[in-house]
């Protein structure tokens, strides 16, 4: 019956395919090969099917060559554009820095002067009430005098009224002794006017000053919070863009600042904290917006410290790629970022710290451990060459090693790893904090 169902193919395939003959000639003798229909039709799909696969498979190759390029296309221009844009934030920070040095600058010269305002001022109410004073004391003598006149206008009157015989009996004061006594007390009432309106003079001198002074010390009141809005707009703009970055990089801040400071508790130090004295007396507005300025100065150098201490540069200068990120990865966990760059590439610590470990360590190849501050540690993995010891004291940027293939690795590139209190995290967290920063 199969054989029937063979037969009757060939019979209905004889048209489209003959059936054809294939012979094989020898020296001896001659041999064929019979092509049925149905062989055919399987030989000729057997063909197409192979012709449709590899044209599948090169488009699909194609297609996937086409994708890598664009995606390498695009990786560059994002590298360009970051890079780009770390610079104009470098040009933004460093702005940033040079106005609040100059605001530093002007609120020192505006405090300077409202000190010498305040001592002028201070003098000068002093010397009013000297004046006061002395306007009392000459107004008590002029009253002494006018009294002594008076006893002496009387005198004069007994006297004249004795020589002319209207009194009865005798004094034994001559007219001469009379009139040298009217004569003194007239001059000591003449010098003593003359000294009551000199007094009067300097008094209002004084008021007139005092004035001057009062609205001169309003003028630079007004001048110095001014100055002192600019200022505190300033360490607004300089201070709350690190406290974002470490907030973002899961870092506590009050711990940050208490580790530097700790760090940095050496008596007349950087990191004293400073405040504007009120010499014993009640704080004044200035001086609390003062003190508040300097306790966010005391804080924006605490945090550059910390920006120091922790890793939040890039471990590469060069042009590079990323080539591989931290998470799972071919069914296994990846704990750092892979950059990609040529072999001997300079790789840079990204935070101060001290080596910990500079050698081979299994897949690691060679190997560079850096301890830094608040219980951070950052991995160099597969370089070439090791440029630092166990032991040395490093500062951020500077070179501890070249890029290379140790260990197990399928290309030269970096493996980058930031664990902290020994829990890998992403690296990615912190390069993306310091975005908006450095």
């Amino acid at each position: 019956m199969k054989t029937d169902m063979i037969r009757q193919l060939n019979h209905m395939l004889e048209r489209r395919l003959p059936e054809k003959r294939v012979f094989l000639r020898s020296e001896n003798d001659t041999r064929f090969l019979r092509l049925s229909p149905l062989t055919q039709l399987a030989v000729l799909c057997g063909t197409s099917i192979t012709i449709i696969w590899m044209t599948v498979a090169t488009s699909i190759i194609l297609m996937d060559a086409i994708g890598s390029g664009n995606l390498r296309q695009q990786a560059n221009r994002d590298l360009v554009l970051f890079e780009t844009r770390l610079s104009q934030l470098a040009e933004e920070r460093d702005t940033r820095a040079a106005e609040a040095a100059a605001a530093q600058a002007r609120f020192n010269t505006a405090l300077e002067q409202v000190s010498v305002m305040q001592s002028q001022l201070l003098a000068s109410q002093e010397r009013l009430r000297e004046l006061e004073t002395g306007i009392d004391v000459t107004q008590a003598n002029l009253r002494e005098a006018l009294k002594m006149r008076d006893e002496a206008l009387e005198a004069q009157e007994l006297l004249t009224a004795q020589l002319n015989g209207d009194a009865v009996g005798s004094t034994g004061v001559t007219v001469q002794d009379v009139e040298a006594t009217v004569d003194v007390l007239a001059s000591a009432l003449s010098a003593t006017a003359a000294e009551r309106d000199e007094v009067v003079i300097d008094a209002h001198q004084a008021i007139t000053q005092a004035k001057t002074l009062q609205v001169e010390l309003k003028m630079m009141e007004e001048k110095n919070d001014r100055i002192f809005s600019q200022l505190e707009d300033a360490m607004t703009l300089s201070v709350a863009p690190l406290d974002k970055m470490f907030r973002n990089a899961g870092l506590s801040t009050d711990s940050l600042i208490k580790t530097v400071r700790s760090a940095y508790s050496g008596q007349g130090g950087p990191l004293t904290p400073i405040t504007f004295s009120t010499k014993g007396g009640m704080p004044d507005t200035d001086s609390t917006r003062a003190n508040e300025l300097l306790d966010k100065m005391d804080r924006l150098n605490l945090y550059r410290i910390a920006a120091q201490k922790a890793p939040f540069a890039l471990p590469l200068k060069s042009s590079f790629r990323y080539t591989s990120g931290f998470g799972q990865r071919w069914g296994r966990m990846h704990k750092g970022t892979d950059f990609a760059s040529s072999y001997g590439t300079p790789i840079y610590a990204t935070a101060d710290g001290v080596v910990t470990f500079a050698g081979w360590q299994s897949g690691y190849g060679r190997l560079v451990k850096i301890q830094h501050e608040f219980g951070i540690e950052t991995r160099y993995a597969h370089q070439s060459k090791l440029l630092v010891k166990v032991g040395q004291r490093v500062s951020r940027g500077e070179q501890i090693g070249a890029m290379g293939n140790s260990g197990h690795s399928t290309g030269t590139h970096l493996h980058y790893e930031i664990r902290v209190n020994g829990k890998a995290v992403n690296p990615m967290t912190y390069i993306k904090a310091a975005n908006d920063v450095f």
